[in-house]
């Protein structure tokens, strides 16, 4: 890969993860979700998400502390709309 491509790439996970923050997501369930729906490596989602908790520590921590108080969708609920999520980053990319 180039390093445009790298970098697009990077990016794509970068927003795939914030769709995950949306949907009030852990860590572990948002790299289930995008290897299971976007085949896309655990270990490149982990390091994506660790390198965005450096940059963004207080949002994270408030994150944390909200994600624990509040209900969590089901798991099926969740892959669905990732799913949903994915095709229509697909489909903006092509654009």
């Amino acid at each position: 890969m180039g390093d445009h491509s790298s970098a697009s790439y990077i990016h794509m996970v970068q927003h795939l993860i914030e769709k995950c923050l949306t949907f009030h997501m852990s860590k572990e369930g948002c790299m289930e979700a995008l290897s299971k729906h976007a085949k896309i490596d655990p270990v490149i989602t982990s390091t994506v998400w660790n390198e965005l908790e450096k940059e963004n520590k207080e949002f994270f921590e408030s994150y944390s502390k909200s994600k624990n108080e509040e209900d969590r969708m089901s798991e099926a609920e969740t892959s669905e709309l990732i799913q949903k999520l994915i095709s229509d980053s697909s489909k903006d990319s092509k654009e």
